[in-house]
């Protein structure tokens, strides 16, 4: 955050990131997303990190039971969620003391001061309030007590306690939107559409949120309380912008490419943290031609999907880690049976339930290699939110040219994440052509195309083209079942040499910032790209000859990425696992990686990666 004062009290910064915490039931997510829209549409760059608690019912006031929402945003660029809030929003006792920890020294702490009696400072594991000894002299802190203040904006309106007392995080955000000079028409609007059924509800939520603005208008001149202005980021390219998720954005691309491949989708799900709002936005794209289908359990989803690939539309099922476990023998049979399928895995952090609500880039393995047999596929992966509508798109490509279950990796903090989305044009787009097989003559399921080794597809009930396929080994030359050693062996380097033919299929290898060659590279995948875009930029502004390498397609990889690793004297590999894909360049190239490991359920801070460039560089601090 760099600063500077103008008149009228007034700082002007660059870019800002504010942390809203509080109980589960305080409403932190709905107050972020709100400021989140609201600062999309005052021009800003932003990212967001929405941090759920895994609990579903934790005891009230507990800091098992708190809910954050972070923001970064700014005029200049921005491509994470930020390191350090500056600016600490702490609805109750638990929800500073797990936040109090990252957040910057020096940095603005808005507290309710309301919340901060015995029974929650219990809860929260202090002996004593934090608010009443020197224990935060390190930072600016505003001490309101806003469930008295919300109270008594809402009053009016007759609501019981209980509901009067929710309108505290409106009453916050008013608030924040006044420290930050944004909008309070778009909020009240959503508003009033949300509760429309519910107008004293509507108005109440209003009152509060316009009691919190004017609170920082009169405090201004009695209290140290100061406004802060991040102007809008120029840089981007003209167009209609909305704010988008990750998840939202795949399941805006994977209708992209049933649009453009002109073929229907057809998910078959079963809910899963953090996965689920794949189904939730798919089922209300019925008019695309959309069908979704929540089955009882993960089997019987992947196997609903396989079956409406074999019948001639583009299957796709979508879990987390625990999840594409269960569906393994079942993508094994779409392997078997070369069926196009797309696999959605929005990973999380494992083992076994692991830590559901927080990410985790932990199952590249279980992707490449994680199924009996030799069994390979083609695995690609989102690397921010944005970025998830065009690998969308690249996946039904991919499933329905060359009849090859196709996996997505994104990951909890992609798939929550929010960020500014210049909405595309599809009728610009490049379509591409789904083909099923209608000619009788000579056919067999296992006819070939000689450039993709891609076997037919050929619908059921098409005249002449009966046939079937399963998980027992075929033939090469009839399709029938064969148990003979050399065509198994024929058949099992087909179908490696089918998914090997993609890496001619796909881009080549880029740098995504600095040059190819040189003394050091950063390689990431997935999630991490946005740390180490903005270290890798930090590291070369102090002069360290460093690059960054974003691997985009897992299997196959690029055609040119050994070249373009080789032509660095060390590498370091960052990611969330314990090595992953560290360990798979090892097994392709003897690449001799630096391993950047984190498995903390949280994504990579910049400064984490910086670090380590140093290091590596021989760069002291």
């Amino acid at each position: 955050m760099n600063v500077q004062t103008t008149a009228q009290n007034f700082d002007e910064l660059d870019s800002v990131c504010v942390r809203f915490a509080g109980d589960s039931g305080d409403g932190m997510q709905l107050t972020g997303d709100q400021f989140s829209v609201v600062t999309a549409l005052e021009g800003s760059d932003l990212s967001t990190f929405p941090d759920f608690p895994a609990e579903i019912r934790a005891p009230v006031g507990t800091t098992f039971g708190v809910s954050a929402f972070q923001i970064n945003f700014g005029s200049v660029e921005v491509s994470t969620a930020g390191d350090e809030p500056d600016v600490l929003v702490a609805m109750n006792p638990a929800a500073l003391k797990v936040s109090l920890e990252g957040l910057r020294k020096g940095g603005v702490i808005v507290v309710d001061e309301g919340a901060f009696n015995k029974r929650n400072l219990d809860k929260a594991g202090y002996e004593e309030n934090p608010l009443e000894n020197d224990s935060l002299s390190d930072y600016q802190v505003q001490k309101l007590d806003i469930t008295k203040m919300t109270l008594e904006s809402v009053k009016e309106f007759g609501l019981g306690k209980k509901d009067a007392i929710r309108s505290k995080n409106m009453w916050t955000l008013g608030l924040i939107l006044w420290m930050f000079g944004r909008q309070r028409k778009p909020i009240t609007d959503w508003l009033e559409q949300k509760f429309k059924k519910i107008p004293d509800v509507a108005n109440a939520n209003i009152a509060a949120v316009n009691a919190g603005h004017a609170y920082g208008e009169t405090a201004e001149v009695s209290s140290n309380l100061r406004r802060y202005h991040v102007g809008r980021h120029t840089t981007e390219e003209a167009g209609e912008y909305r704010t988008v998720n990750g998840n939202q954005a795949l399941a805006w691309g994977l209708v992209a490419g049933s649009q453009l491949g002109d073929i229907p989708l057809m998910l078959g799900t079963y809910p899963i943290t953090p996965a689920s709002a794949l189904l939730h936005t798919l089922s209300e794209l019925k008019e695309y031609g959309v069908v979704t289908f929540q089955a009882e359990d993960e089997i019987a989803a992947v196997c609903g999907a396989i079956g409406a690939s074999f019948a001639g539309q583009l299957g796709v099922t979508s879990s987390s880690g625990p999840g594409i476990a269960l569906k393994t023998e079942a993508i094994g049979l779409a392997i078997s049976a070369e069926l196009p399928l797309v696999i959605v895995d929005v990973q999380r952090a494992g083992p076994s339930t692991g830590l559901p609500t927080k990410t985790e880039q932990s199952d590249l393995y279980q992707a490449v290699w994680g199924r009996n047999g030799d069994a390979p596929i083609v695995v690609l992966s989102a690397s921010n939110p944005h970025d998830c509508f065009d690998v969308g798109i690249e996946a039904v490509r991919l499933a329905t040219k060359y009849m090859t279950p196709v996996m997505v990796l994104s990951d909890g903090y992609i798939g929550n994440a929010s960020e500014p989305w210049k909405i595309p044009d599809i009728t610009k787009m490049e379509k591409f052509t789904v083909k099923h097989h209608t000619d009788p003559e000579g056919f067999h399921p296992f006819l070939r195309d000689p450039e993709t080794l891609a076997r037919v597809w050929a619908k059921p009930g098409t005249p002449g083209l009966l046939h079937r396929v399963g998980g027992i080994e075929k033939d090469y030359d009839s399709g029938h079942i064969s148990y003979d050693a050399a065509n198994h062996q024929k058949m099992s380097d087909v179908r490696a040499a089918k998914i090997d033919g993609i890496a001619n299929d796909i881009p080549l290898q880029s740098v995504s910032l600095g040059d190819q060659g040189g003394k050091l590279a950063v390689v990431g995948w997935g999630s991490t790209r946005g740390a180490i875009h903005q270290a890798v930029k930090r590291a070369r502004a102090e002069d360290i000859d460093v690059s960054h390498v974003h691997i985009d397609n897992i299997w196959p990889l690029p055609r040119n990425l050994e070249e373009v690793l080789n032509s660095y004297d060390n590498v370091i590999v960052a990611e969330m696992n314990k090595g992953q894909m560290n360990n798979l360049l090892r097994a392709q190239y003897l690449l001799d990686a630096h391993l950047l490991s984190k498995v903390s359920g949280q994504p990579f801070k910049i400064t984490e990666i910086l670090d380590c460039i140093r290091e590596q560089a021989g760069v002291s601090k």
